[in-house]
C-alpha cells in the first residue's frame, strides 16, 4: 500500500515539473496528453483563457489496431483539428508520462501532419 502512494506522489511531482515549464497561449496552445490503460486522449489548451480549443480521443479512431498505431492516428487527427483552427505550432505537455511508446507516437503523428513543437 505504501509503495502505491509513493508512486502516485512521484507521478504528481513529475506532472507539476513538466507543467511548470509548459504554458499554452491562443497562438501556441498546449498539446496535453492523457493516457489511460485502454485509450489515449489529446487536447489543445489555451492556458491564458483556460479553454480547450480542440480534443481528440481514441474513441474517434478505429480501434482494431495496436495501441501505438491508434496513438499515432490520434496525433494525426489532432494535427488536422489544429490546422482547421489555424494553429501551426504547439508546446507538448506529456504530463507525468515518459516520452516513450504511445505518448511518443502521438507526438510523431502530429509532427507527420505538419504540426511544429
Amino acid at each position: 500500500m505504501k509503495k502505491r502512494k509513493l508512486v502516485n506522489k512521484k507521478r504528481i511531482r513529475r506532472a507539476r515539473r513538466v507543467r511548470a515549464r509548459v504554458k499554452g497561449t491562443s497562438e501556441v496552445p498546449r498539446l496535453s496528453v492523457f493516457r489511460s490503460h485502454n485509450n489515449i486522449y489529446v487536447q489543445l489548451i489555451d492556458d491564458d483563457s483556460a479553454k480547450t480549443l480542440a480534443s481528440v480521443s481514441s474513441y474517434k479512431v478505429k480501434k482494431d489496431d495496436k495501441k501505438t498505431v491508434v496513438a499515432r492516428k490520434v496525433g494525426e487527427a489532432i494535427a488536422e483539428e489544429a490546422k482547421k483552427l489555424g494553429v501551426n505550432e504547439v508546446v507538448f505537455d506529456r504530463g507525468s508520462y515518459r516520452y516513450h511508446g504511445r505518448v511518443a507516437e502521438v507526438a510523431e503523428g502530429a509532427r507527420s501532419k505538419g504540426l511544429k513543437f
